[in-house]
């Protein structure tokens, strides 16, 4: 599959056009308020990194659908896996009868996981599902009912993650109470934590790790009374801020001292998006569980917990889903790391984001409102301030610079309270990565000024 383009973002119309605008008006009317826009985008097709809207305004997509379009929009392979299985068998629920497909993608997750094997695997349908089942297998494994997260996170929105979640307040707002046994603690924004050098950021990171074995240990939680540890190796939602490895190393270190399981969020950071499988193999730590979703099949609904072999001990009963692993989505799975590991996008993550990486180097030099630019792969974020010196966010900036791009034809998203998350689907080039950076660094400067 070629996905180069060779042509930049192509706007036809004022945005949104009049048959967005038609749609707009019945979204207004029936759907939900609680979901979150951040542009009137109306998507009508898809393909690599391009979307084309309603009014056939064309966009280049770096947001891969909140980071969930791995292969691209509408991959002919993953598009042909489907058409396939939906022929085939679309439902026979894997919580009462088998078939093969569930025991395939088992084994080919098993092979790249961050961890040694043997492994067991959970199917969901989202990665708020991972978690629920996470937290479910924690307790039920150790006997023990309490965790550790961290402010900044999101893990989901179902009861079960929405109390690990701490990333904003309106996401937990009303909905209380919650489900109890959650401890929050800092996470090492080292940008924010402390303005020393390496040698002072890595002191700051160990801090916020043995922060549970310094306080929480010793004043409010006993250690063998925690199931687990849940962690993003890079908050997502929090800002994609990256965890350093001494922080990932420690963590390992207190769980395995405890007796604890020591559970990574992949759901956003996973399946490549950072150049290698997972986010948490930079750091060489090998977690007890992980829960993936989003990218692992290029936009159908899957979310999949995989732990260890042992750790996996409840009996029937203990957690199911009717729709969870169901045939097409398997298929899109296989499908889409077949074509992760043929194209070679592993390496093209790496290799583009390395390139952007160097072109926003210097812009917080450059531009007065830009902080921090910090990622991995193609999982970047470029935090904007309204002051360098006090730190001061700048949500409505951001949010003004993701419009402007929208308005150029480029897709971004906001993360964090001001920070632009930059994440295209594996398959994009340099060439479109320069496109979409220049657009960017035009809305900042803008915003800016």
């Amino acid at each position: 599959m070629s996905t180069k383009v060779l042509i930049g973002p192509h706007i036809r119309t004022a945005l949104p056009g009049p048959n967005a605008k038609r749609v707009l008006e019945g979204d207004a009317r029936y759907i939900s308020p609680s979901y979150t826009r951040s542009y009137p985008l109306v998507a009508k097709r898809g393909r690599g990194i391009v979307v084309t809207d309603v009014d056939g305004n064309e966009f280049f997509d770096f947001s891969a659908g909140i980071a969930v379009t791995s292969t691209g929009h509408c991959h002919p392979r993953v598009v042909a896996a489907i058409q396939e299985q939906a022929a085939e068998l679309i439902h026979m629920s894997g919580t009462d009868f088998y078939y093969p497909s569930l025991v395939t993608l088992a084994e080919r997750l098993s092979k790249i996981a961050p961890m040694p094997g043997p492994h067991r695997i959970y199917y969901g349908n989202s990665g708020t599902e991972a978690i629920e089942c996470a937290l479910k297998l924690a307790r039920y494994h150790t006997k023990r009912q309490n965790v550790i997260a961290f402010f900044g996170a999101f893990h989901g929105r179902t009861m079960g993650a929405l109390s690990l979640t701490a990333s904003k307040p309106q996401q937990r707002r009303r909905f209380g109470p919650l489900v109890p046994g959650v401890t929050h603690i800092r996470y090492p924004d080292v940008y924010r934590g402390c303005s020393g050098g390496a040698e002072d950021q890595e002191k700051f990171a160990l801090g916020c790790a043995r922060f549970i074995e310094d306080k929480l240990f010793k004043t409010t939680l006993a250690p063998e009374e925690v199931a687990a540890i849940f962690v993003e190796p890079i908050q997502g939602e929090g800002g994609y801020v990256v965890a350093p490895t001494v922080f990932m190393q420690e963590l390992r270190r207190i769980s395995d001292r405890h007796g604890i399981l020591l559970v990574v969020d992949e759901v956003q950071s996973g399946i490549g998006r950072t150049g290698k499988w997972w986010a948490v193999e930079h750091t060489g730590v090998q977690p007890d569980i992980v829960c993936m979703a989003k990218g692992i099949a290029s936009g159908m609904p899957l979310g999949i917990t995989l732990s260890r072999a042992e750790i996996m001990d409840w009996v029937p009963g203990s957690h199911a889903s009717t729709f969870g692993g169901n045939p097409v989505s398997i298929a899109a799975a296989l499908a889409t790391l077949d074509v992760i590991e043929s194209e070679g996008l592993l390496g093209n993550a790496q290799d583009v984001g390395n390139h952007m990486m160097r072109r926003m180097a210097d812009w917080p030099e450059k531009h007065k409102m830009v902080a921090d630019v910090r990622g991995r792969g193609l999982m970047i974020g470029v935090e904007l301030v309204k002051d360098k010196k006090t730190k001061e966010y700048a949500a409505a900036s951001r949010d003004r610079a993701v419009e402007l791009a929208f308005e150029r034809g480029v897709l971004f998203l906001g993360c964090g309270p001001s920070t632009v998350r930059i994440a295209p689907p594996l398959v994009v080039t340099k060439d479109e990565a320069d496109v979409a950076l220049d657009v960017l660094e035009e809305c900042i400067r803008q915003v800016g000024e």
